[in-house]
């Protein structure tokens, strides 16, 4: 990838294929509260977590579009808490079809994908869906919001087991755009601040959401590649309501 060199794109350590980042992840956070987040989905290789997503119907799931390896089948668990476990709340479902957005190009822009699934997932206390931002909402800066995944918990360190979450305020976007330069769109994409003592995402926590007031306003998409817990580099997140029209379209089939 052309520009790995300057950001990392937040796979797990699962996919060798792609670099590492050091530092820490959801570090500083908490453990969830187990299935306090039941739209939750953690998506997986050979049952190895790689990206988290969101269940936003009984039958799609919505995620960061890089998430997708050609190479393997993608499984979906919902309604999980400890991945490492095969909890009874947890449900296991097939990818049938991959739509990452038609103008992604393996770079940044564009970083979002809906997954269809091979059956609808069963809605209980344990896996519901996640209502979507409206397409005009506006996004204040310096409102606090949530991150959730599996992602690392420190530098060398693998992937969590358990459902992890911190909180990251939200930042200016002329100010994502001095430090990301071209990198940042900020059209189709937010970012955050965050301090190292609250930790924040890092590898394995791609295309899991950014929740402002409940709502999920981002997908999370990229850090800097040497240290996702540096606070001079925002976090950034595919901006959700920008692709509304298309997500809808994707779903009406």
């Amino acid at each position: 990838m052309a520009m790995m060199h300057t950001f990392c794109i937040l796979f797990s350590f699962h996919l060798l294929f792609l670099t590492g980042a050091s530092g820490s992840g959801i570090v500083g956070g908490k453990v969830s509260k187990p299935h306090s987040r039941p739209y939750m989905a953690s998506l997986q290789f050979r049952r190895h977590h790689s990206c988290g997503g969101i269940l936003i119907r009984e039958d799609f799931v919505l995620t960061a579009a890089h998430c997708k390896n050609k190479n393997e089948k993608m499984t979906v668990v919902l309604g999980a808490h400890n991945i490492s476990k095969e909890e009874k709340s947890q449900q296991w479902i097939q990818v049938a079809s991959y739509h990452p957005h038609p103008q992604y190009t393996r770079e940044v822009d564009y970083d979002i994908m809906l997954l269809k699934l091979q059956k609808k997932a069963t809605l209980n206390k344990y896996v519901q869906v996640i209502g979507l931002p409206r397409k005009d909402g506006k996004i204040p800066a310096n409102i606090k919001c949530t991150v959730a995944g599996w992602g690392i918990t420190g530098a060398g360190r693998s992937s969590s087991d358990v459902l992890k979450e911190t909180t990251e305020k939200m930042q200016f976007s002329f100010e994502c755009r001095n430090k990301w330069k071209e990198h940042f769109n900020s059209s189709h994409m937010i970012c955050t601040t965050f301090n190292r003592k609250n930790g924040g995402v890092c590898q394995g926590d791609s295309g899991g959401p950014l929740l402002c007031n409940s709502k999920p306003m981002g997908i999370t998409a990229f850090t800097f590649k040497d240290d996702c817990s540096d606070p001079k580099y925002p976090h950034v997140f595919t901006k959700i309501n920008f692709f509304l029209p298309w997500i809808k379209k994707i779903m009406q089939g």
